[in-house]
């Protein structure tokens, strides 16, 4: 497995990502936008999420296929950016037909990010603006670190930020992620350099820094206040998969935010992990690849995750420190 030549979720055809943000308030969105309708789902394991249209998702609701899904800073104020989404989305002409009008389906997730220095004294919420402007900025090349919903990330030792990567498999299938990095947990040992997503990189992505040679007996205390963490994910595919499948691929997911995030899915964060898929390939073998794809789905979100990290911007007002200004 290599990554793309991007090695940003976009490497999956068809989809494109758009950042926004304010950096007064320290605030942002991301949208991830497919050229055409994509099956979706998604699995909840943190215990304080905030979400959007997350009960139609599960394999038994009516709706197969979602527009778009958006990703926002700013607790629960930041769910209005799917609606601005939905607008963009609206005077394109897009959306799942209804009664002669056309709807577009656009789950999103939010992180808290209300305490980490911005001027959060708006007279009205800037979130649904952004949410629109977000799809005006999508293409296939993006920012992350200090950019879009990760602008206001933050971390128990270090700045977060938006993260991505991508994976290529032998048999041709693409498997991307796209996740803000934003947990009560650290993505370093011990507010060291080495990340614990270090036996996953790949061509020293977040600094080659290799893999810690000792790694402590730390018992783990909260960073932030309750309600205040959380990290929210998508893994996107061509694969052609099953709301069904799209699900176990997000279940399997989880599996990459706990080797890169420690501790994670607490009882204060809100974690979760969308999957879509642009269904524009077969699977090869049936039985043996939704097997490979789970596993690659953990490995390049794992990945993603340390990317935020070590991709994060220092900008005036920062509560933390931004990992590459100590380790380099």
């Amino acid at each position: 497995m290599k990554p793309g030549p991007r090695n940003l979720i976009t490497d999956v055809p068809g989809l494109r990502v758009g950042n926004t943000e304010d950096h007064q308030i320290k605030t942002g969105t991301t949208v991830l936008l497919g050229e055409a309708p994509m099956t979706a789902a998604v699995h909840v394991m943190g215990g304080a999420p905030g979400t959007r249209e997350t009960e139609l998702l599960a394999p038994d609701k009516l709706v197969q296929q979602v527009e778009a899904i958006c990703l926002s800073g700013g607790s629960a104020f930041g769910l209005d950016a799917a609606g601005g989404v939905m607008e963009a989305l609206r005077e394109m002409g897009r959306g799942f037909e209804v009664a002669g009008l056309r709807v577009p389906i656009v789950p999103g997730a939010i992180i808290f990010d209300l305490a980490n220095g911005g001027d959060k004294a708006w007279k009205t919420s800037p979130y649904f603006a952004l949410g629109k402007a977000a799809v005006a900025a999508a293409r296939e090349d993006f920012a992350i670190g200090t950019a879009g919903a990760g602008t206001g990330a933050t971390t128990k030792n270090w700045k977060g930020g938006l993260g991505s990567a991508s994976l290529v498999l032998s048999n041709g299938i693409t498997v991307g992620a796209l996740v803000v990095v934003n947990p009560l947990g650290s993505v370093t040992v011990e507010g060291g350099p080495h990340f614990w997503a270090a036996p996953f990189e790949q061509a020293g992505e977040f600094g080659g820094k290799g893999v810690a040679t000792r790694y402590g007996d730390e018992e783990p205390r909260p960073g932030k206040q309750q309600g205040e963490a959380t990290t929210i994910a998508i893994i996107a595919t061509d694969a052609n998969l099953t709301k069904g499948q799209c699900q176990r691929l997000a279940t399997a997911a989880h599996d990459g935010m706990a080797r890169a995030i420690v501790p994670s899915h607490t009882p204060f964060d809100g974690d979760l992990v969308f999957a879509v898929s642009t269904g524009a390939k077969p699977l090869p073998d049936p039985i043996a690849d939704p097997f490979t794809l789970g596993h690659a789905a953990a490995t390049v979100l794992a990945r993603a995750i340390a990317r935020a990290v070590y991709e994060a911007a220092p900008a005036p007002g920062d509560r933390q420190p931004c990992y590459r200004s100590h380790h380099g």
